[in-house]
């Protein structure tokens, strides 16, 4: 599990490039844990973000036909955006949840939980094609001290 990590002033970046497998969801999940608790998060924020990447990894390997994504985690300033990066242009479609349901509210949950959601189509360029595929975010303002801060 190798991460691209960059740095430019309050900003961090750190970036991820996996093929989702429901059997390693936590090992991703304590992956940005990591991440986020070596930055000083509250734990809101690890606890949100844990949930999100549940939700988002799990979302690609129930819908995409390839489970090849990028998962990303960025803070500025104070706060951090978690994004992941998946090959399906299908944008995820929010639902008000039936509660007598065995699933579907998952992202109904992280909308309401985070301090922002959404989600847009991008372009995907490789080696051999270029194609519309889709990124998903949410986003935790004030998780984190400011960078600096004791």
């Amino acid at each position: 599990m190798t991460a691209h990590v960059q740095t430019v002033g309050a900003q961090q970046d750190v970036r991820w490039l996996l093929t989702v497998s429901p059997q390693e969801i936590e090992r991703w999940r304590a992956a940005i844990a990591g991440a986020l608790s070596d930055w000083r998060a509250s734990r809101e924020a690890v606890e949100l973000a844990r949930l999100g990447v549940s939700e988002l990894l799990a979302n690609v390997a129930k819908h995409t036909a390839s489970r090849r994504c990028g998962l990303r985690l960025v803070r500025v300033g104070a706060d951090v955006v978690v994004q992941v990066f998946d090959e399906s242009k299908q944008l995820p479609v929010v639902r008000t949840p039936d509660w007598c349901s065995e699933d579907g509210r998952g992202l109904w949950l992280l909308r309401e939980m985070a301090d922002g959601f959404g989600y847009m189509p991008i372009p995907l360029v490789t080696d051999t094609s270029y194609r519309l595929g889709k990124v998903v975010w949410f986003s935790c303002w004030g998780a984190l001290p400011e960078a600096g801060a004791a």
